[in-house]
């Protein structure tokens, strides 16, 4: 497929091809609304446009839209705090954004500048100066970052179109036939593995609003609706980030069955630690571990089928080339254009900052972040993410962030995943999976945060990664009572 116009042409057929709720879509309807919606937009001079869309496929038919005029498409996640949605909206220069009929007005946006766009959608025209970007941009997506600015990265549609491409070559033994979207479809990872890779494989894609998968709020997840998802949708084909794995294999593990459809479960946006990967594999789950860079846009390398090694991210796609310079993964290929109002990446690979090993079968291993390793008082290097991996694997710890930087020992800032458990229960799952680490990995002590990390409140990236500066300095002082015990007592004077 050598780019959207051809991917467009090719949506023929009556047969259901978008699925949400009771609701089908065929491909034949979807052209007919993304090509309403190219000439709604086109006719209003809106070629730079932002969207902030719950899933479903006025998502999807916004996107081939603004993809068949060679527009730029800035896609929002509804999880945006207000800061979040004013600095992307400015720094993106966007004309207009897009929301579902009947939503507020939007920030920056007046009653007057409403332009309706049909088929449920609403444009508001917003001031912009239109600042310069890097020619053939087609799609402006935020990375999560480790501040409260996530960074605007610029991406032509060729390199889109390429890695999901690739994606479809490595299912391909498996052959999908639907594909159920997990993740916010603005995400660029579900955007391209899973609309983009679907669309070119000729597979359904069902695509529920976000409630209905079982989302609440910025971080919460309602198991049970998740499963009833699932069994709602009998997909094929579904893409996980590894809090979402754990939510399955813990319900499976207590009894509640299992999709006998699924086929391709690929996992990402974070580390996999490996007995959550072995439980998932005594279930028989299908699971594949990838890696990928906002950069690169999105996969890099992916385990697939006749290729699988657990414990690694697999063997680069092949418009990837990964190297290992001083410890540190760097990737050459597909490449952003640059980023908003800075320069982009330097000429050649791009360091990624992740720490790993290719191994002698050509398996990539990725470790964790160099900027995130901290030594440890006994001059002992710790990766955090390691850590972190395995406290999230046991039942009692739904978040965790580690911490012991020029410390005797570790301490770890979580949030259950059950309310209301007590202290003598949080020591026993600590010590639990203390006795899986050697000593200067292992947590001596927890904070428990007053509330799950999110990212309205800035704890959390547009992805779900912590943001470990800003939790740290939220809970320096309860940090800092565990080792100094005379804090607390001058704290209860």
């Amino acid at each position: 497929m050598s780019d959207f116009a051809s991917m467009a042409a090719g949506l023929r057929g009556r047969e259901p091809r978008i699925l949400c709720g009771d609701a089908t879509l065929s491909s034949v309807a979807l052209s007919e609304r993304e090509q309403r919606l190219a000439q709604a937009l086109h006719g209003n001079s809106l070629h730079r446009v932002a969207s902030r869309l719950d899933n479903g496929p006025e998502w999807l038919a916004l996107d081939l839209g603004i993809r068949r005029f060679g527009g730029v498409h800035v896609p929002l996640p509804t999880f945006f705090s207000a800061g979040q949605v004013t600095h992307a909206l400015r720094s993106s220069g966007a004309q207009a954004v897009v929301t579902a009929e009947g939503e507020s007005t939007p920030i920056g946006a007046a009653a007057r500048d409403r332009i309706a766009l049909g088929d449920g959608l609403v444009a508001w025209r917003l001031p912009s100066d239109l600042p310069a970007l890097p020619e053939g941009t087609a799609c402006i997506t935020y990375t999560s970052g480790t501040t409260g600015q996530a960074k605007g990265v610029c991406l032509d549609a060729a390199s889109l179109l390429t890695v999901a491409s690739s994606l479809v070559d490595a299912s391909r033994p498996l052959s999908p036939r639907r594909h159920l979207c997990l993740m916010p479809l603005s995400t660029l990872l579900e955007n391209v593995s899973g609309l983009y890779a679907a669309l070119l494989s000729e597979a359904q894609i069902a695509v529920p609003p976000l409630a209905e998968i079982g989302y609440t709020g910025a971080a919460g997840l309602d198991v049970p609706r998740l499963l009833a998802c699932l069994h709602r949708y009998q997909p094929e084909s579904a893409i996980l980030l590894p809090q979402l794995l754990l939510a399955l294999v813990s319900a499976a593990e207590q009894g509640h069955r299992l999709l006998s459809s699924l086929r391709f479960l690929a996992v990402g946006g974070g580390r996999v630690g490996p007995r959550l990967l072995a439980r998932a594999a005594a279930l028989g789950l299908p699971v594949y571990e990838g890696y990928g860079l906002t950069e690169c846009a999105s996969v890099v390398c992916l385990n697939r089928p006749g290729a699988l090694r657990p414990g690694s991210v697999g063997r680069p796609l092949p418009h990837a080339r990964v190297t290992v310079v001083d410890g540190e993964l760097r990737v050459d290929g597909v490449r952003c254009l640059g980023y908003l109002g800075e320069d982009g990446p330097p000429p050649g690979p791009i360091a990624t900052g992740d720490l790993g090993h290719i191994d002698d079968e050509g398996f990539v291993h990725v470790t964790g972040r160099s900027k995130n390793v901290f030594i440890t008082a006994f001059g002992r290097n710790v990766s955090p993410e390691w850590v972190e991996s395995e406290l999230l694997q046991h039942p009692a710890f739904a978040q965790a962030v580690v911490w012991g930087e020029a410390r005797p020992h570790n301490v770890a800032v979580v949030w259950p995943r059950r309310a209301g458990i007590g202290e003598d229960a949080l020591r026993a799952a600590l010590d639990e999976v203390n006795a899986g680490l050697p000593d200067y990995a292992r947590v001596a002590d927890v904070v428990v945060a007053d509330a799950p990390f999110s990212a309205a409140d800035g704890l959390l990236t547009a992805n779900g990664r912590p943001r470990r500066d800003a939790i740290l300095h939220r809970y320096a002082d309860a940090i800092a009572r565990h080792y100094d015990p005379s804090l607390a007592d001058e704290s209860a004077a």
